[in-house]
C-alpha cells in the first residue's frame, strides 16, 4: 500500500541505439517511507519502462554497484529514501566523470585495471610454511589500517572528486585508499611495489586536496586522509634515496 503518495522521478537516460546525447525521462512513481531510490526505479521498470537500465545487487549498501547522482550528488540509490527527497522532483543521473555506457550504467573498466594496478592484497615479505601458524596482530597494528578495509569500491568518490574529472588518468581516491590499506598493515610486505604507483605524476601528487571524496564515502572511509598520508611517505622516499640505498620503504 502506498498511501495514495507519488513522486516524481527524473532519469537522464542514454541509449546509444537512439540517441546521440543523454535525454531526460520521468515517470510518477507510488511510495511509501520505507522505500529507497533504487526500489523507486525497480518500480519504473518492472511496472511503466522495462528498457531502464541500471546496476543493483545487495540492496544492503555491502556490493557498491547502486552508485548514482542523486539530486547532482554520488549516492547509493539503496541507502536513499524517496522519503527525503519528497515532494521531489528526484533527479537520477549515472556517476559523475565515468563513460556512460547506457542510462545510469556506466563503464568501470578504467577503475577496475587502476585498482589491479596497486595490487590490493597482501603481498608477504617473505614466504610462510602453514606449519609456522596464522599471521598475529596487535588491536594497534589492526587500528592503523581497519577503516580503509571497508571500501567497498562503490566509486562515489571518483564521482566527487573534480581532479578525476580534469585528469581521468588520476590514480583516484578509492585506489588510493585501499593501496594504504595493504600498506599501513603490518603483515604486507609489498609497499615498495605500491609506492612506484602511488609516487608517480598522476598518483598522490595530482590531489588538489578538495576532501569531498571522504564526505560522500558511505561507509565512512577517510580517502582524503590516505592520500595525505601517501603524500608524506611519497616525499619520505625521495629523500631517503638520497641519504640511503637501503632508505626507502619496503
Amino acid at each position: 500500500m502506498h498511501d495514495g503518495k507519488q513522486i516524481e522521478i527524473q532519469v537522464l537516460r542514454y541509449r546509444p541505439e537512439r540517441e546521440d546525447e543523454p535525454v531526460w525521462q520521468s515517470w510518477r512513481v507510488p511510495y511509501t517511507d520505507d522505500m529507497s531510490v533504487l526500489q523507486g526505479l525497480q518500480y519504473i521498470k518492472d511496472e511503466l519502462d522495462g528498457s531502464l537500465s541500471f546496476r543493483w545487487s545487495c540492496r544492503m549498501a555491502i556490493c557498491g554497484s547502486c552508485g548514482m547522482m542523486i539530486n547532482g550528488k554520488p549516492n547509493l540509490s539503496c541507502q536513499t529514501f524517496l522519503r527525503e527527497l519528497a515532494p521531489g522532483p528526484v533527479r537520477i543521473e549515472a556517476l559523475a566523470h565515468f563513460p556512460i555506457e547506457r542510462d545510469l550504467v556506466v563503464n568501470v573498466e578504467g577503475f577496475v585495471k587502476k585498482l589491479e594496478s596497486v595490487k590490493p592484497w597482501i603481498i608477504p615479505e617473505a614466504p610462510r610454511a602453514l606449519s609456522e601458524g596464522e599471521y598475529l596482530q596487535t588491536p594497534m597494528q589492526l587500528e592503523q589500517f581497519e577503516q580503509f578495509s571497508s571500501c567497498i569500491n562503490c566509486m562515489l568518490c571518483y564521482a566527487a572528486c573534480p581532479q578525476f574529472g580534469l585528469d581521468p588518468a588520476f590514480l583516484g581516491p578509492g585506489v588510493i585508499a585501499l593501496a594504504h590499506r595493504y600498506n599501513a598493515d603490518s603483515r604486507d610486505g609489498g609497499a615498495r611495489e605500491r609506492m612506484k604507483i602511488m609516487s608517480t605524476e598522476e598518483g598522490v601528487w595530482s590531489c588538489t586536496a578538495v576532501g569531498y571524496c571522504s564526505e560522500v564515502c558511505p561507509k565512512h572511509v577517510d580517502p582524503a586522509n590516505a592520500v595525505n598520508q601517501n603524500k608524506v611517505n611519497s616525499a619520505k622516499d625521495y629523500f631517503l634515496r638520497f641519504l640511503s640505498p637501503k632508505g626507502a620503504r619496503k
